[in-house]
């Protein structure tokens, strides 16, 4: 118990926040994903969904990885006042806007009018990363947790009675507006006015940019899976499968939610040579993943023949891509968020090696079993790519500072009542 009341109580309640947000976010996910199936032909939802992965594809490079840039500079900065904050964000938003503009103009003609969104969906990225900067997770709990999947539900919902297929996506994209405009107005009272000072561009992006290559990666490989099941084997196929791992977002999303609440505090810690701490962390924060997590993908894995029938009866087949993929997430939540401990530990060239090495795995493995099984062959690439980019970096953690994600402070960690009440 003792263990347990040490680990900082904005850090507990942020992960429970960040958490219960990502569950809020799963689910309406999960009910879109059941409306377009069912009110749309699956090569019309599995269009849908490669232009959205498309989408979420090109703002995750053109964030640069700004965003988790911030955090680290921001957190750090509270020991002198955050003097010069306001000129770290101003650094980290021009370059990721004009990525995003450029970004826009490209796909115009391949997605339409959704990309003009992105600019925004970046934008709003960076500013709620920026507000977690300052140790708060209330932005982007109530904003990208529930404000944002809660209105794309109810749009997308509105177009699929109406029958129209080709404002989906729009549909989909408005939402980001109201995020970025309220993110703005929340971090605009945080930032104290002090002068620019030299230097914080260049110490932002020295630091950022092997991250930004590995951010742009890590956004390919989330979604890549999608976009090549759509051109290798049909948008049907791409509907099936995005239908089949649509839980994959759970695990995706509890870990994010963790990961935002305690990044601050793992780079403080490491930053002021107190390794017992980032170690408490990490072991807590993983004990608390696999108890709100493997209860999912275990009932997933039974009750998948049944619950995949709610996007339609000829989702009933994918049964096996479900078991493949919960099982997979079950091995990933075990491993912790092991990639934030690494970079918050300063080590990105080592992350970006990491994501490249997932990356190539997924890849040749989608390009050797899509065309033969569908959308088997596509969580079987993305399985193996999952387990390259937590395995690699959890023995990068236990050789370089004998971290694992389970240890002594695992069994307090499970004390739920007592981590909440800190």
């Amino acid at each position: 118990m003792a263990a347990v009341t040490r680990v900082p109580a904005r850090v507990a309640r942020g992960g429970i926040a960040g958490v219960a947000g990502a569950g809020l976010s799963a689910l309406a996910q999960f009910v879109l994903v059941v409306i377009v199936t069912r009110a749309f032909t699956a090569a019309e939802a599995g269009g849908f969904f490669a232009v959205t992965a498309v989408v979420l594809m090109a703002a995750g490079i053109a964030k640069l990885d700004a965003g988790n840039g911030l955090v680290y500079f921001i957190a750090r900065a509270e020991t002198y006042g955050y003097r010069g904050i306001s000129g770290y964000i101003r650094a980290a938003l021009v370059p990721c806007a004009v990525m995003a503009c450029v970004a826009s103009v490209v796909l115009y003609p391949h997605v339409g009018m959704v990309a003009a969104v992105l600019p925004v969906m970046v934008l709003g990225d960076v500013l709620l990363a920026a507000t977690r900067g300052f140790g708060s997770m209330r932005a982007t709990v109530l904003l990208d947790g529930v404000l944002l999947p809660a209105a794309q539900l109810v749009l997308v919902a509105g177009v699929a009675v109406a029958g129209a297929a080709e404002w989906l996506p729009v549909a989909w994209g408005l939402p980001y507006v109201p995020v970025l405009v309220l993110a703005a107005a929340g971090l605009r009272g945080r930032v104290p006015r002090s002068p620019y000072l030299p230097g914080t561009g260049r110490d932002l992006w020295r630091h950022t940019a092997p991250r930004s290559l590995a951010g742009a990666i890590q956004a390919v490989f989330q979604r890549v899976d999608v976009v090549i099941v759509a051109v290798l084997a049909g948008p049907a196929q791409a509907a099936v499968y995005t239908a089949a791992t649509r839980f994959k977002v759970v695990g995706q999303l509890a870990n994010q939610g963790l990961a935002q609440a305690a990044q601050a505090r793992l780079v403080a810690a490491l930053a002021d040579g107190e390794p017992a701490r980032a170690r408490e962390l990490y072991q807590t924060t993983t004990a608390w993943l696999v108890l709100l997590t493997w209860p999912v993908w275990l009932a997933y894995a039974a009750l998948a023949p049944w619950l995949l029938r709610l996007f339609g009866p000829s989702y009933a087949s994918a049964a096996p891509v479900a078991l493949v993929l919960a099982g997979t997430m079950m091995v990933a939540t075990a491993c912790g968020m092991v990639d934030v401990v690494l970079t918050a530990a300063g080590h990105t060239g080592a992350s970006l090696l990491n994501l490249l090495a997932a990356v190539a795995c997924t890849l040749a493995l989608d390009l050797a079993l899509i065309p033969a099984y569908g959308a088997l062959g596509a969580v079987a690439g993305w399985s193996g790519g999952v387990l390259v980019k937590n395995l690699l970096p959890l023995w990068q953690l236990h050789r370089r500072y004998g971290l694992r994600p389970f240890g002594r402070h695992t069994l307090a960690a499970v004390r739920l009542r007592t981590w909440a009440a800190a």
